[in-house]
This record gives structure tokens, C-alpha cells and sequence, in this order.
């Protein structure tokens, strides 16, 4: 066995779990802040979490095993993107390996798991909502698989460690028209699927407008917890995957005790550093109308296909 793997992907998900309250708490300071806004502070996150998980949930008698289940597969989806990415190190597992279409399809276990929690409650805004997020994960998949397939291309290989491993070796390819189109259609998918501006408003109380939180309105307690960490993590892993696409120094490349204090720090400060940039970003965005939320993820699109039409020129 890879011990070295194992014992990164286990500093990856302790290390998420810390960071993954303090990003969001951090976004919503800093837009508070914009905004003229005292705010809650940074550690809000945390402490609302520690509260859910010190309360029983409170479920309707006709919900089903969904309600119960879906939360935990949510969490648990997200705890192995943050095992399977390349995040403080890039050394796969030889059991479990870190390529495109296995981190695709482990997402989708919990898109999928949060969409039945909001069906599951029988309420108009959850069965909304959760169709919304099945329309958006249908547009938003093909996006992040063709966008990272471009980055491949100079690889030769699906397995996201292995890419981060040549951009760490070859800098002139970070630079490449190639690679700027594939970020900028990965960085759309990725606030898509994460529920971010323009595509959803993390912080709206309009019913009719909610996709994410529409889905959580019959979630209490410690079910509620489980869907607040589960989007936390996944947010907090997708961007630091852009983050080590975009800027791979600090990635571990072979294993070491100060190579893994060095990858852990360099991945907490991209982490930080793009949440700040799309908490500022947020500020001066509105949310697209539903309708054009296609149109919006058509142009992600088109921006992956041109980036791999540009890889196989280029090559």
C-alpha cells in the first residue's frame, strides 16, 4: 500500500474539514464588509455547525429513509473528493485513483443524494428546487469533464494528480491560451454546481428564487449540519482544485514531513485567497434569471470545447 498517499489524503481531509467553515465564514465577512455591514465573523460557521449537531432533527412521519441517508451520502461524497483530489499533495492511491471520471462520479452521488432530500419533504420549493439542481448538474457536468480533459491533453492521462504534476514541471503551459480558456469554463461549472453567483444566491429568503437552499427547508439538526459540511467541503474542494491548476507550487510531490506542512499551508492560502476573490466578486454580480442560467453554462461550454480544439492544434 501507499502509505504516503494514505497519510496525505488523510491530512487533505482534516485540513478541509477545519477550513471548509472558516472559507465560507470568511466569504461572508468579507462581502459583509463591502457591503458596510458589522457581519457575523469569520468563526460563524462553525459555531452554528456545533449547534445543529447538538440538536435532534426534526422529520415529517410520512418522510422516507432519503431524509436520514441523503444528508450522511452528501457528507461522505464530499470527504472523498477531498481524498481523491490533488489538493496538499499529488500522490494517488493505488486503490482509489484520482481520475476525471471517478471524482465526476462521486459528485454526482451527492448532487444526487441532495436533490432526493429535497423531494423527499413533498414540498413545492424542495421538488423546485431540486429539478433546478438536476437541470444545472446536467449542464454543469459535461463542462467540468471537458475542461479538465483539456488540461489532460499535455499529460497524456485523466488523472488529476498526474496533471498537476506536469503543470508543476512544465510552467509555460499554466500560460497557455489553452489553459486559460479550460480555468475560466472550470471556474463557471464550478460555481454552478456549488451554488454560487450568478448561477444561485447562497443568501437569498425568496422561495421562488432558491436552488440549493430550497432543497434544505424540511432539513433540521444534525441532517441540516450534514448538508451545510457537505456543501462547505465540496466548495472549499473545488476551488482549491482551480487553485492548483491555476498555481501548483507547493503541491507535494514526494512525500516528506515539511513538504506536507509546506503543501497544507500553500493550499490554505489559494483556498482563502479565492474565496476572497469570489466573495468581492459577488458583490457586483446579480443572479442571472433561471432562464438564461442555460445560456450562461452553453458559453462554459463552448469555452472547454475550444479549449480542447486548441490543445490538439497546438499539439
Amino acid at each position: 500500500m501507499n502509505w504516503p498517499a494514505v497519510v496525505i489524503a488523510l491530512v487533505q481531509v482534516v485540513l478541509f474539514v477545519v477550513i471548509s467553515p472558516l472559507l465560507v465564514g470568511l466569504i461572508r465577512q468579507v462581502r459583509a464588509r463591502i457591503e458596510g455591514r458589522r457581519g457575523a465573523g469569520i468563526l460563524q460557521p462553525w459555531r452554528d455547525l456545533r449547534k445543529l449537531l447538538g440538536k435532534e432533527p426534526v422529520r415529517a412521519v410520512d418522510s422516507s429513509w432519503m431524509l436520514r441517508v441523503g444528508p450522511v451520502a452528501l457528507v461522505v461524497s464530499s470527504l472523498l473528493l477531498c481524498v481523491l483530489l490533488p489538493l496538499v499533495g499529488a500522490l494517488s492511491l493505488d486503490f482509489l485513483p484520482s481520475d476525471l471520471f471517478v471524482i465526476v462520479s462521486v459528485m454526482l452521488i451527492g448532487v444526487v443524494a441532495l436533490a432526493l432530500v429535497g423531494l423527499d419533504g413533498g414540498t413545492a420549493f424542495g421538488g423546485m428546487g431540486s429539478s433546478r439542481h438536476m437541470t444545472v448538474a446536467a449542464l454543469v457536468e459535461p463542462t467540468l469533464l471537458l475542461s479538465v480533459y483539456a488540461l489532460s491533453i499535455p499529460a497524456g492521462t485523466s488523472t488529476l494528480s498526474l496533471i498537476v504534476g506536469t503543470r508543476l514541471d512544465s510552467p509555460g503551459v499554466i500560460i497557455s491560451p489553452v489553459s486559460v480558456l479550460a480555468l475560466v469554463a472550470l471556474s463557471i461549472a464550478i460555481m454552478a454546481e456549488t451554488g454560487r453567483l450568478p448561477i444561485d444566491n447562497p443568501g437569498t429568503h425568496l422561495e421562488v428564487t432558491m436552488l440549493h437552499e430550497a432543497m434544505t427547508l424540511e432539513a433540521s439538526g444534525r441532517d441540516l449540519a450534514w448538508l451545510e459540511l457537505g456543501s462547505w467541503l465540496k466548495l472549499a474542494a473545488l476551488l482549491g482544485l482551480v487553485g492548483n491548476l491555476a498555481f501548483p507550487w507547493g503541491v507535494v510531490t514526494e512525500f516528506s514531513v515539511l513538504g506536507v506542512l509546506i503543501g497544507a499551508a500553500a493550499i490554505t492560502v489559494k483556498v482563502l485567497l479565492l474565496g476572497v476573490l469570489l466573495s468581492v466578486g459577488e458583490v457586483f454580480l446579480a443572479k442571472v434569471r433561471l432562464f438564461q442560467v442555460p445560456e450562461l453554462l452553453a458559453g462554459s461550454f463552448a469555452l472547454a470545447f475550444l479549449a480542447v480544439t486548441a490543445s490538439y492544434l497546438v499539439a
